[in-house]
Protein backbone atom coordinates (compact mmCIF):
# COMPACT_ATOMS: atom_id res chain seq x y z
CA UNK A 1 0.00 0.00 0.00
CA UNK A 2 1.52 3.54 -0.86
CA UNK A 3 0.50 6.40 0.83
CA UNK A 4 -0.57 9.43 -0.82
CA UNK A 5 1.25 12.21 -2.13
CA UNK A 6 1.14 14.66 0.64
CA UNK A 7 2.02 11.95 3.02
CA UNK A 8 4.85 12.39 0.42
CA UNK A 9 5.63 15.81 0.14
CA UNK A 10 4.81 16.45 3.86
CA UNK A 11 8.27 13.61 4.38
CA UNK A 12 10.33 15.78 1.73
CA UNK A 13 9.42 18.73 3.64
CA UNK A 14 10.36 17.62 6.97
CA UNK A 15 13.33 16.16 5.66
CA UNK A 16 14.27 19.30 4.44
CA UNK A 17 13.63 20.81 7.36
CA UNK A 18 15.76 18.66 9.26
CA UNK A 19 18.81 19.09 7.15
CA UNK A 20 18.50 22.73 7.58
CA UNK A 21 17.90 22.81 11.40
CA UNK A 22 21.04 19.99 11.65
CA UNK A 23 22.87 22.32 10.12
CA UNK A 24 22.00 25.12 11.75
CA UNK A 25 22.67 23.21 15.38
CA UNK A 26 25.76 22.22 14.75
CA UNK A 27 27.19 25.41 13.96
CA UNK A 28 25.63 26.94 16.72
CA UNK A 29 26.68 24.22 19.27
CA UNK A 30 30.21 23.60 17.20
CA UNK A 31 31.34 27.23 18.06
CA UNK A 32 29.22 28.22 21.20
CA UNK A 33 30.84 31.14 22.28
CA UNK A 34 31.02 32.69 18.33
CA UNK A 35 27.18 31.97 18.81
CA UNK A 36 26.26 33.73 22.18
CA UNK A 37 28.00 36.36 20.06
CA UNK A 38 25.25 36.71 17.47
CA UNK A 39 23.12 36.61 19.61
CA UNK A 40 24.42 39.51 21.79
CA UNK A 41 24.92 41.71 18.48
CA UNK A 42 20.93 41.30 17.97
CA UNK A 43 20.48 43.22 21.21
CA UNK A 44 16.68 41.93 21.99
CA UNK A 45 18.19 40.08 25.64
CA UNK A 46 20.27 41.33 27.91
CA UNK A 47 23.70 40.43 29.11
CA UNK A 48 22.47 38.11 31.43
CA UNK A 49 20.08 36.53 29.29
CA UNK A 50 22.36 35.65 25.76
CA UNK A 51 23.44 32.33 27.67
CA UNK A 52 20.03 30.60 28.25
CA UNK A 53 18.57 31.81 25.11
CA UNK A 54 21.47 30.77 23.20
CA UNK A 55 21.32 27.15 24.97
CA UNK A 56 17.57 27.36 23.76
CA UNK A 57 17.66 28.59 20.72
CA UNK A 58 20.41 25.25 19.92
CA UNK A 59 18.76 23.30 22.40
CA UNK A 60 14.96 23.65 20.02
CA UNK A 61 16.78 23.40 16.98
CA UNK A 62 18.14 19.56 18.46
CA UNK A 63 14.46 18.40 19.11
CA UNK A 64 13.52 19.48 15.73
CA UNK A 65 15.78 17.30 14.41
CA UNK A 66 15.23 14.57 17.02
CA UNK A 67 11.74 14.78 16.37
CA UNK A 68 12.14 13.81 12.45
CA UNK A 69 13.53 10.09 13.73
CA UNK A 70 11.35 9.84 16.96
CA UNK A 71 8.03 7.93 15.95
CA UNK A 72 5.01 10.13 16.70
CA UNK A 73 7.18 13.50 16.90
CA UNK A 74 7.81 14.55 13.66
CA UNK A 75 4.46 17.03 13.85
CA UNK A 76 6.27 18.58 17.26
CA UNK A 77 9.47 18.91 15.42
CA UNK A 78 7.41 20.95 12.50
CA UNK A 79 5.89 23.29 15.15
CA UNK A 80 8.89 23.82 16.62
CA UNK A 81 10.93 24.49 13.21
CA UNK A 82 7.68 27.22 12.14
CA UNK A 83 8.04 29.04 15.94
CA UNK A 84 11.87 29.33 15.37
CA UNK A 85 11.52 30.46 11.81
CA UNK A 86 8.90 33.12 12.71
CA UNK A 87 10.99 34.00 15.67
CA UNK A 88 13.92 34.26 13.70
CA UNK A 89 12.04 36.80 11.21
CA UNK A 90 10.95 38.49 13.68
CA UNK A 91 14.11 39.60 14.99
CA UNK A 92 15.90 39.75 12.23
CA UNK A 93 13.01 42.10 10.92
CA UNK A 94 13.18 44.32 14.08
CA UNK A 95 17.18 45.01 13.93
CA UNK A 96 16.57 45.36 10.09
CA UNK A 97 13.84 48.27 11.09
CA UNK A 98 16.15 49.87 13.56
CA UNK A 99 18.57 50.26 11.05
CA UNK A 100 21.30 47.59 12.55
CA UNK A 101 22.31 45.67 8.90
CA UNK A 102 25.56 45.48 9.68
CA UNK A 103 25.04 42.19 12.09
CA UNK A 104 25.84 39.13 10.87
CA UNK A 105 22.83 37.01 10.73
CA UNK A 106 24.85 33.44 12.69
CA UNK A 107 22.41 31.29 10.50
CA UNK A 108 24.88 28.71 9.89
CA UNK A 109 25.54 28.63 6.51
CA UNK A 110 26.95 31.43 4.23
CA UNK A 111 28.06 34.92 6.16
CA UNK A 112 25.69 36.85 5.96
CA UNK A 113 24.21 40.43 7.45
CA UNK A 114 20.88 40.77 8.17
CA UNK A 115 18.16 41.79 5.83
CA UNK A 116 14.69 41.72 4.39
CA UNK A 117 16.02 38.96 2.49
CA UNK A 118 16.53 37.31 5.16
CA UNK A 119 13.20 37.92 6.78
CA UNK A 120 11.70 36.55 3.69
CA UNK A 121 13.52 33.54 3.43
CA UNK A 122 12.92 32.65 7.19
CA UNK A 123 9.35 33.14 6.35
CA UNK A 124 9.52 30.36 3.17
CA UNK A 125 11.12 28.15 5.13
CA UNK A 126 8.51 28.19 7.77
CA UNK A 127 6.00 27.29 5.07
CA UNK A 128 7.94 24.66 4.16
CA UNK A 129 8.52 23.71 7.33
CA UNK A 130 4.47 23.74 7.90
CA UNK A 131 4.29 21.62 4.89
CA UNK A 132 5.26 18.69 6.82
CA UNK A 133 2.26 18.77 8.88
CA UNK A 134 0.08 18.30 5.56
CA UNK A 135 0.22 13.82 5.87
CA UNK A 136 1.38 11.43 8.01
CA UNK A 137 4.64 10.48 7.01
CA UNK A 138 4.45 7.37 8.99
CA UNK A 139 2.44 6.08 6.13
CA UNK A 140 5.48 5.91 3.87
CA UNK A 141 6.42 2.24 2.05
CA UNK A 142 10.64 1.94 2.50
CA UNK A 143 10.93 3.29 -1.27
CA UNK A 144 8.93 6.40 -1.01
CA UNK A 145 10.99 7.38 2.32
CA UNK A 146 13.91 7.33 0.37
CA UNK A 147 12.67 9.02 -2.38
CA UNK A 148 11.34 11.84 0.04
CA UNK A 149 14.85 12.10 1.56
CA UNK A 150 16.66 12.05 -1.50
CA UNK A 151 13.78 15.20 -2.57
CA UNK A 152 14.53 16.85 0.66
CA UNK A 153 18.25 16.61 0.55
CA UNK A 154 18.23 18.00 -3.44
CA UNK A 155 15.99 20.93 -1.98
CA UNK A 156 18.77 21.20 0.54
CA UNK A 157 21.66 21.50 -2.04
CA UNK A 158 19.41 23.90 -4.11
CA UNK A 159 19.35 25.81 -0.88
CA UNK A 160 22.54 25.92 0.32
CA UNK A 161 23.81 27.35 -3.28
CA UNK A 162 20.67 29.63 -3.44
CA UNK A 163 22.12 30.91 0.15
CA UNK A 164 25.61 31.27 -0.86
CA UNK A 165 24.45 33.52 -4.23
CA UNK A 166 22.50 35.73 -1.79
CA UNK A 167 25.09 35.91 0.44
CA UNK A 168 27.64 37.19 -2.37
CA UNK A 169 25.19 39.79 -3.14
CA UNK A 170 25.13 40.70 -0.16
CA UNK A 171 28.80 41.21 0.12
CA UNK A 172 29.19 42.68 -3.41
CA UNK A 173 26.09 45.45 -2.38
CA UNK A 174 27.88 46.07 1.23
CA UNK A 175 31.59 47.13 -0.98
CA UNK A 176 29.95 49.71 -3.12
Amino acid sequence: MSADWTSLVAASATAFTTLIFARAALHKLGDFTTFTGFVADYQVVSERQVAPVSMTLAAAEVVVVAAAFLPGLQPLGSVVAIGLYLLYATVIGLNVARGRDRVECGCGGAAQPLSWTLVARNFVLAAIAAIGLAGPISALSVAEAVTAIVSGFTLFVGYQLVEQIMANFTQMRLKR
